[in-house]
């Protein structure tokens, strides 16, 4: 069984944790850098970008979460997660956690009463998937080594960089889990990869 952490700082945790229960993952809540150790994979839920930043500052989990991602610690990271993943954030000098060759927009389709659910064509995962949109980013543009799943309206709102998948809307808001699904088996490739290395030392 795959240990999956959910950073649980604020934004859409349970949530999280009923689709990795529903999927036999051991899902685990990361609020200190103790919550980290163990884990094979870690989710950052949306919420609000600004706000989950100065949480990661104040329980000094920003650098342990970025050593994670050098070791190639898969992670999932939606809506505000994604502004925290990408490496550039339109309007911002520095970026959060600045790990995803990703170039992201915030709040770009509109605001909090302009929320809306569709279902995209998601050719890697499936069809008619629904996706939650709630003062939704985007992503502006892809480093070359970035696989683009999903577009909405010619905007990319899910990509895949290496062992980083961030999409722009709530799939934990659906009862649809084929895209945390997709999540979990970068995980159990990740852990199998890891344990090939350890074999030939």
């Amino acid at each position: 069984m795959v240990k999956i952490g959910v950073l649980a700082l604020q934004g859409a945790v349970r949530e999280h944790f009923q689709q990795l229960n529903m999927l036999g993952c051991d899902a685990v809540a990361v609020k200190t850098v103790e919550d980290l150790k163990g884990i094979h994979g870690l989710i950052l839920p949306g919420g609000e970008s600004t706000t989950m930043r100065k949480l990661l500052d104040r329980y000094c989990l920003l650098e342990p979460i970025q050593m994670l991602e050098k070791q190639g610690l898969p992670m999932f990271g939606t809506c505000a997660g994604l502004i925290l993943l990408a490496k550039e954030v339109v309007g911002y000098d520095e970026p959060h956690l600045g790990v995803m060759d990703v170039l992201v927009e915030r709040n770009s389709f509109g605001r909090q009463i302009d929320s809306f659910e569709v279902k995209l064509p998601i050719p890697e995962i499936g069809g008619d998937i629904p996706a939650v949109f709630i003062r939704a980013p985007h992503i502006v543009k892809v480093g070359e080594n970035v696989e683009v799943l999903a577009l909405h309206e010619d905007r990319i709102v899910l990509a895949r960089d290496r062992h980083l998948l961030g999409c722009s809307f709530h799939p934990e808001l659906t009862e649809d889990v084929r895209i945390l699904q997709y999540f979990v088996n970068m995980v159990h490739e990740s852990t199998k990869t890891s344990l090939a290395k350890l074999h030939t030392i």
